[in-house]
Parts: structure tokens; C-alpha cells; sequence
């Protein structure tokens, strides 16, 4: 993970053209940025190496895949310890209706965020899967209404 990396103001112009449009080409991104096509595309080398740039997603959306149920999953595992949080965290992400898992701080300690066919789906993830562990001491669900992703992270 990068640690405040020094940029500068074509290393945010970089930025901010590539959040709002990964696909756009170099060629295109070097005359939106004002520098010479050979110089963008080192530059954007440079984001990747310096770990401020760290991948170009495509993103499919669950509900056309069948999965328009999306719930995250408060999990609470005992004992916490890296013995049973690093096969929790496995377990998790092996299950193909996981979309993203954190590790967070409080009274929780995973949020799952998961994409399901129905209710009757999520409740058999949910009784099936993650009440089957044993280090499962608690669990909390929350229905998604609406999803909306931030995808650029403001750049100063």
C-alpha cells in the first residue's frame, strides 16, 4: 500500500481523467493532460509502480447476472485471532455470492457485502454457510435498497 506519495499536477490531472474514464487511450489522456503521448504512459507506469494506481476494473452488475438481492453481512468470530480470522476470510471470499468483505473495527468484525437471487437465498447463505462455522458467534444482516459507488477519490 502506497503511503502519501508526492504528486504532482499531472500526476492529478492523470488521476482524475483515468477515474472518470479508465478506458480512455493514452493517446487521448496525454492531449487531456497536455504532455506527449510517451510521457503519459510513463507516467501512468510511474502511478502503478508507486502503488497509487492499482488496477482498471470492469464491473459487472449483479442483478444481470441473476443476483438483484444484495445484503452485507455483520459477522462477529471468536475467538478474533489470526488462527480463525485468516480462514473466515478465505471461507468468505470463496463464496461466489460474496462481492467484497472487510475487516473492520467494533462490535463486528467482517462486513460481507453479498449478491443473492431472493430472500429464500440469502437465508441458505446465511444458515448454510456462515452459521455452519464454528468461530460464527454472531451474525447481523441489512438488506440493500440502493448500492451507488464513488468511483473517483477526490484529488486535490
Amino acid at each position: 500500500m502506497a503511503e502519501n506519495v508526492a504528486l504532482d499536477t499531472v500526476d492529478l490531472a492523470i488521476l482524475r481523467a483515468l477515474q472518470n474514464d479508465a478506458r480512455i487511450s493514452n493517446k487521448d489522456l496525454a492531449a487531456k493532460v497536455n504532455v506527449a503521448a510517451s510521457t503519459c504512459l510513463e507516467r501512468v507506469r510511474s502511478l502503478q509502480r508507486r502503488g497509487v494506481l492499482v488496477g482498471f476494473h470492469a464491473e459487472a452488475d449483479p442483478a444481470a447476472l441473476g443476483r438483484p438481492l444484495q445484503a452485507y453481512i455483520a459477522v462477529r468470530v471468536r475467538p478474533h485471532n489470526r488462527d480463525v480470522v485468516e480462514p473466515f476470510i478465505r471461507f468468505a471470499l470463496d463464496l461466489p455470492e460474496t462481492l467484497a468483505l472487510s475487516h473492520i473495527a467494533g462490535p463486528d468484525d467482517f462486513l460481507v457485502h453479498v449478491a443473492v437471487r431472493d430472500a429464500a437465498h440469502l437465508q441458505r447463505l446465511i444458515l448454510d454457510g456462515f452459521t455452519s462455522r464454528r468461530e460464527v458467534a454472531h451474525l447481523q444482516t441489512q438488506l440493500i435498497f440502493d448500492h451507488v459507488k464513488k468511483w473517483d477519490i477526490t484529488v486535490p
